[in-house]
Formats: structure tokens, C-alpha cells, sequence
């Protein structure tokens, strides 16, 4: 009897210490315990307890399933065998210990909710919310549950019910930090961003060190585009937890908002060192090294992605993307075939869409990829805009949306559009989410509109509810599919009328963009069926240039740009991803076929002019007439050097644009070749409204002819120079103020057709 009270009167100090915290204490008491009586029930089962708490977790295992030895019957300790094996990743035999324990306990609510952890743990996330919501009818009090259980339903994507269980659990525990994230968390998915905000300075309110707060926090930040508030909130979590792989690539993707591309490389490849088959720091890191012109290094980066995805469709548009920008024509063409097999089977999701206009010249292929990527980019459409009452106004408020205002050829191929609106008509809005490069093209396209908005910092729905509560009637997306884009604004369908133009050559396959703006020789009606967008045509040349432009007056010789003196020079400033193996081969007979001529190209990176060169050589040309031409500061000297060049070559199936503009601003004779598509097309376009169509060939064989006639003929070359010269005073492509005054019209025509209440319909601006 004695010895039997004194067996009590340590465990119960044991028990004591143990409630307060004192583990030490706690376990010389229940040590003390077994010296004298090796398998006594209480003391085993709480010493496993303590080593749990210890993380002691082999010893903790080992001493519950030597109590239970002794009492079989003891559903507590069934429950903490269940979640010491937890701690050991072994979640089958974790549940195995709470059903046992269920089995003597068919409503004990901790093994029914451990269980659920287990279940989750093994994805088995049907079952768990089985096991939390049996939990819950078992002891309605219990906020690990409703916490649990939000988890799981947040997992489902049931946000809203994720939201109740949360709220439930933080009235019993009002103070309490991880409830508090967890609530964040949901409110984040729901896109409550402030709230969110709100709940986890919450959180960090009750808990400052609580390093997964910090880190989502930083998420928000990143989503309201505060990202330097973002940044700060990562640092707060890596102070905490160093080597936090999710919050090194959350830091990361901070940085590259912030254009710090050396840091945010640096903050990914801490992060692939912790955990190196994360797929989406891969990604991003392939991202970050191609906006420094690291292609080799992004292409390893992508394929290392695609070795753990074989599908990953970023990677793969990732890598066709570098292919593309290197000149690596044998993996563009390995690219391309994987590309149509997936596509024969209905898979459109491994090219973006400018990468599809780059390799293929095939319109309705243009568009099964841009409505994949839509898809991807957008995969549940956001709840449209609440429409509002429209009627005839004295003006028509426009809003141009960009990421290009700035110096840019998109910024500076629509400035005068911008400047030459009729402001007794339209009110103009520009709509700026790009960054802001300081330069003077920002500063004169801001000056352009009756209201300029920089909107960088907000949210796409934040954006869209602008643009609505300002009554905005006609939204027009100079991006489409460019860097910088954000579809999710026009998504919300902030505005009555939303229209494509200018910025992308081709169908953004969107249901939320009405009408593109094109003309008769880019977009003929019968390429209607390849568009989501209702085709609209210009009567001449849709694409807007600055008349305004001058050329500098400094007279370059050939020697100083790195050219011979007297031969023939074909001319491209096009980028490299628009150059391919095929017209590569015509350029390549042309220097063949014109003795001494040289081809005279934009500077590009080393990895592209190399496979050029080495290129060349294969076709048994020396690699020493490529010459590669620096990028100049100056938009006049870059103009003037062009009257070096004999012809400009253009390049298909994505022809050149502001490129081609540039040349005939120059004088320049520009020699093309549609195809079938927007941005095939172009190259047609500029030369009808310049008057020049005769420079317009059939197809390749006619152009490769027209190009070495040019060459060797120098009273024709000379005569067409003048030509363009003379119709640079009177011909369509420079006269902007018509063009101004058509765009106006066809903005006219959509608002009409939207106030009779009808369909937006393709139909043709008629000239003025």
C-alpha cells in the first residue's frame, strides 16, 4: 500500500510538471516511476508523450507500444501511437492505431480528427473530411477540427466553406495565430485581398515569428502589386526560417516584378538547392535567365522542368520561346513536331501563341493555341462587370490599355494616333500597367490623352472596376499575347466594347474581346472562322506611324557601321525569333547568287549570332558577310545608318512591323512575301499604302528573284528609292490623321451596333 502511494504521489508530480510544461521534470518523475515498476500503464504511455514533444519520435514509439502492451484497451494511447507514427511518416500505420482506437471509442472526436490528418496526408482528402466532420458531430467545440477541416475544403477549392469552418474555430479561439493565417489563407483564394491583408497582421499580431504569415502575407502584397511591401514581408520569413524554399521562390518572383533579375536568380537558385524538382521555381528561373539573355541557361532550366513534366506547357512554350530567340532551327523543328502530334490529339497547350505565329503560318492553328493559352492564363472566367445603362453621349470615352508606354515600337507607332483624336468626340484614356522607363516617349504619350492612369500597383479586378466605375464604353487591348499582357483585366468585361489592336498580329482566342482591328490585306473576312474577335477593316494600312519622325542628319559611312564600302547590302533589324530556316536559305542563295554582298542584321546574343554564322558556313557561305548591327540610342541615327542598306529583306511567316516602318521612313525598299496569316501579312500591308506593291512577291521563289533583281539592277533600285520618297508626302501609311479619323469611325460603328442592342458583327470602315 505504501509503495503503491508512492508510485502516486511521482506520477502525479510527473502529470503536474508535465500540464505545466516542464518536460524534464516530467520525465525524471515518470523515470522514476518505472525504476520501480517497469511496466506501469500511465508512466509508459506519458514518457512516449514527452519523447513525442521531445522529438524523440523511435523512443516515443517504442514506449506507447509498450504501454499498450499493458492495456490494450486505452483508446488515449491507440490516439497518440496514431500520431507519433504520424510524426514518422508512417500514415497507414498511424491510421490503423486510431481506428483501433475507434474501435474501443467509436466517438472519441482526437482520434477522429488525427485520423483525418493521416488520411489527408496520404491525399485520401474524400475520407478525411469524412473523418472531420465526425469529429465535429462528436464535440462541436473542438477547433482543430473546423481548422482541419477548412484545410481539406480549401484543398477542394471550396473556399467559401473553408471560409465558415475557419470563422467557427477562431470564435472558440479568438486569439489564436495559426486560425487566424488559416482564415487569410481562404480569404486570399476568394481574391479578398484586403481582408486577407487584415487577417494576417492578425496572425502576426498574435504570433510575430510565425514565419508561413509572413510569407503569405508577402503573396497578397505581391497580388495588390506592393511589391516592395511584398519583399519585406519574404525577408520577415526568411529571418525565421532561412531556408524556406517557398518563401526564397516567393522572393524571388518579387524581385523579377521588380526588374531585379540578379537577386531574384540568385533567391530561386537558393531555393532549387532546398528542393531541387520544385517545377515552378524551375520555371521562374528559366524566366528570370531569358530576361537577362541567358537563353543557353534558360534552356537547361525549361528542359529541367520538362524532365520531371514532360507536359509542363510553360516549360514547353518556355523553350520554343528560346529556340526561337537563339536561331536553334533543329530544336525549333524538334519543337514544331512535338507540337502538332500534341495538337492531332487535341493538345494545344505546349506553344504560346506568339511562338505559334513564329512557327507556323496557319491561322485556324493560331487560334486553337491562343485559346489554350487563355485557358491556362484564365481558367475560370471572373464574374463579368455589372452592366451599365449606355446611351448617346456628346463623347465616346476610349481607354487604351498597355504595358508599352514607354519606349517601345508599340508606344511609338501609335503616339500620333493618340495626339490626333478628335477630343470634341472622344475622350481618351491611357491605361498604364507597364513600368515607367522615364524616358521622353513616356512622358509625351502620357501628355496624349485626357486622362493618363497608372495602374501597375492594382490588381486586374481592381483595374476592370476602375475602368467601370469611370463608365469607360470602348476598352482597346494594345497587348493581346505580348510580354506585359494581362488578360484578366478585360475578362472582368469592364466596359461595353472591348477591341484588339495594334500591339499582337493575331487572334487573342478570347470570348471577352469584341472586335480586331485590322485592314482588307492582313485580315481578309474569310479568315473570320480563325478569329474569336469580329474582324473590323481599316481601308488602307491598319498599322498607325509617327509622320512626325526624323531622321538624324549625320551621314553615316560604311566603314563606321562595320560594312564594305562598295558591295550590295541585304538588310534585316527584324529579332531573331522571327528569322527561320527557310528564309534563312533564300538570304543565304541571295549572297550566293550577288558577289561580295554582305547581310546586314540587328546585333542579337551570342548564342543566336553563333548559330547564325555557324549557319551560313553549312550553306557555303563565309560567316563573315553576316555583320551584326549594334543597337543605337538614338530612333535618328538608327534611321539614317538604314540608307547604308540596298534592300531590306523581310521575313516570314512573322513579318516585320515597326521594323519594316522604319526602313520605308528611311526610304528603304522593303521586299516581302505573305502568307496566310495577320503576321504573315503585314509586310503587304505597308507596302500597298506606301504605293509600292510592286515589291509584294507571290512566294518565295518570286521573292528570292525580286530581291536579286534589286540587287543587280541598280536604275530600278534607285527609282523605286525615289518613289518612296515622293509618296512619303501623299500616301496612306503617313497620312495619320486619316488614319486617326477611321479608327474613329470604326469606334463609332462598335458603339452604335452595342446601342441597337445587337451583336458586335465584322464590318469594313468605308474611306474617307
Amino acid at each position: 500500500m505504501k509503495r503503491a502511494l508512492q508510485l502516486a504521489q511521482i506520477l502525479a508530480h510527473g502529470m503536474a510538471a508535465h500540464r505545466d510544461g516542464r518536460l524534464a521534470e516530467a520525465e525524471r518523475s515518470y523515470q522514476a516511476v518505472l525504476e520501480i515498476k517497469r511496466d506501469h500503464f500511465d508512466s509508459l504511455h506519458l514518457l512516449g508523450v514527452v519523447r513525442w514533444q521531445q522529438r524523440r519520435h523511435d523512443e516515443a514509439s517504442r514506449l506507447i507500444k509498450q504501454a499498450l502492451r499493458v492495456r490494450p484497451d486505452s483508446a488515449e494511447a491507440c490516439a497518440n501511437l496514431g500520431i507519433v507514427l504520424q510524426s514518422l511518416d508512417q500514415s497507414g500505420e498511424a491510421i490503423a492505431a486510431y481506428d483501433r482506437a475507434l474501435a474501443i471509442n467509436p466517438r472519441y472526436a482526437k482520434a477522429l480528427c488525427h485520423r483525418g490528418d493521416a488520411l489527408r496526408a496520404l491525399g485520401r482528402h474524400g475520407e478525411a473530411l469524412a473523418s472531420y466532420d465526425k469529429a465535429l458531430a462528436a464535440a462541436s467545440d473542438y477547433p482543430e477540427a473546423h481548422v482541419n477541416r477548412g484545410v481539406v475544403l480549401r484543398e477542394f477549392g471550396r473556399h467559401t466553406e473553408a471560409l465558415a469552418s475557419f470563422e467557427r474555430a477562431l470564435a472558440l479561439q479568438p486569439a489564436n495565430s495559426e486560425i487566424l493565417y488559416n482564415r487569410g489563407n481562404s480569404l486570399q483564394a476568394l481574391g479578398r485581398f484586403d481582408d486577407a491583408l487584415r487577417e494576417y497582421d492578425a496572425a502576426l499580431a498574435a504570433n510575430p515569428r510565425a514565419a508561413e504569415a509572413h510569407n503569405n502575407r508577402g503573396c497578397v502584397m505581391e497580388k495588390l502589386g506592393r511589391f516592395e511591401e511584398a519583399l519585406a514581408s519574404f525577408d520577415a520569413a526568411l529571418a525565421l526560417q532561412p531556408d524556406n524554399p517557398e518563401a526564397l521562390h516567393n522572393r524571388g518572383n518579387a524581385l523579377l516584378a521588380l526588374s531585379r533579375y540578379p537577386e531574384a536568380l540568385a533567391s530561386y537558385e537558393r531555393a532549387l538547392a532546398l528542393a531541387p524538382q520544385r517545377v515552378d521555381t524551375l520555371h521562374n528561373r528559366g524566366q528570370t535567365l531569358v530576361l537577362l539573355r541567358r537563353y543557353e541557361d534558360a534552356i537547361s532550366a525549361f528542359e529541367a522542368v520538362l524532365a520531371i513534366e514532360p507536359a509542363n506547357p510553360n516549360a514547353s512554350a518556355g523553350l520554343a520561346n528560346c529556340r526561337l530567340l537563339t536561331c536553334d532551327w533543329p530544336g525549333v523543328a524538334q519543337i514544331a513536331e512535338r507540337a502538332r502530334t500534341a495538337a492531332q490529339g487535341g493538345d494545344w497547350s505546349l506553344l504560346d501563341p506568339f511562338a505559334a505565329l513564329c512557327m507556323f503560318d496557319e491561322p485556324a492553328a493560331h487560334l486553337a493555341y491562343a485559346r489554350a493559352y487563355v485557358h491556362r492564363q484564365l481558367p475560370a472566367a471572373p464574374p463579368p462587370m455589372p452592366m451599365q445603362t449606355s446611351r448617346r453621349k456628346e463623347r465616346i470615352r476610349v481607354a487604351y490599355l498597355s504595358s508599352d508606354f514607354r519606349n517601345h515600337p508599340v508606344a511609338r507607332a501609335a503616339i500620333r494616333l493618340f495626339e490626333l483624336h478628335d477630343h470634341t468626340r472622344f475622350e481618351t484614356l491611357g491605361v498604364s500597367f507597364g513600368p515607367d522607363d522615364g524616358s521622353d516617349m513616356r512622358a509625351r504619350v502620357a501628355a496624349a490623352f485626357d486622362r493618363f492612369l497608372e495602374v501597375r500597383a492594382k490588381t486586374d479586378r481592381d483595374i476592370a472596376a476602375l475602368l467601370h466605375d469611370l463608365g469607360v464604353d470602348i476598352a482597346v487591348d494594345l497587348n493581346g499575347h505580348t510580354q506585359g499582357a494581362r488578360p484578366g483585366i478585360l475578362a472582368h468585361r469592364p466596359a461595353p466594347v472591348q477591341v484588339l489592336y495594334l500591339g499582337y498580329p493575331g487572334t487573342t482566342g478570347a470570348d471577352f474581346i469584341d472586335y480586331v482591328l485590322g485592314d482588307p490585306t492582313v485580315l481578309p473576312f474569310a479568315e473570320q472562322g480563325s478569329y474569336r474577335e469580329q474582324i473590323v477593316q481599316l481601308p488602307h494600312c491598319y498599322h498607325p506611324c509617327d509622320e512626325t519622325t526624323t531622321i538624324s542628319a549625320k551621314a553615316f559611312s560604311r566603314a563606321e557601321l562595320g560594312l564594305p564600302d562598295s558591295d550590295h547590302v541585304f538588310c534585316c533589324f527584324n529579332r531573331a525569333d522571327k528569322i527561320t530556316a527557310v528564309i534563312f536559305d533564300v538570304w543565304m542563295r541571295l549572297l550566293a547568287g550577288v558577289e561580295g554582298s554582305v547581310l546586314w542584321l540587328s546585333q542579337m546574343n551570342d548564342s543566336a549570332q553563333g548559330n547564325l554564322r555557324r549557319a551560313a558556313a553549312a550553306r557555303g557561305i563565309d560567316p563573315d558577310r553576316l555583320i551584326f548591327a549594334p543597337q543605337m540610342a538614338s530612333l535618328g541615327d538608327h534611321l539614317a545608318r538604314h540608307r547604308q542598306a540596298d534592300v531590306f529583306l523581310d521575313t516570314l511567316p512573322y513579318n516585320a512591323h515597326s521594323t519594316a516602318i522604319d526602313a520605308l521612313i528611311a526610304g528603304l525598299p522593303v521586299v516581302t512575301c505573305p502568307g496566310r496569316s495577320f503576321a504573315s501579312r503585314v509586310g503587304a500591308s505597308l507596302l500597298h499604302a506606301v504605293g509600292a506593291p510592286e515589291l509584294i512577291s507571290e512566294d518565295l521563289d518570286a521573292y528570292a528573284a525580286l530581291a536579286l533583281k534589286l540587287a543587280t539592277d541598280r536604275p530600278l533600285l534607285e527609282s523605286i528609292r525615289h518613289r518612296l520618297a515622293e509618296n512619303k508626302q501623299t500616301c496612306p501609311l503617313f497620312d495619320l490623321n486619316q488614319l486617326c479619323r477611321h479608327v474613329e469611325a470604326a469606334y463609332a460603328a462598335m458603339w452604335e451596333i452595342h446601342l441597337r442592342g445587337e451583336s458586335p458583327r465584322s464590318f469594313r470602315v468605308q474611306p474617307n
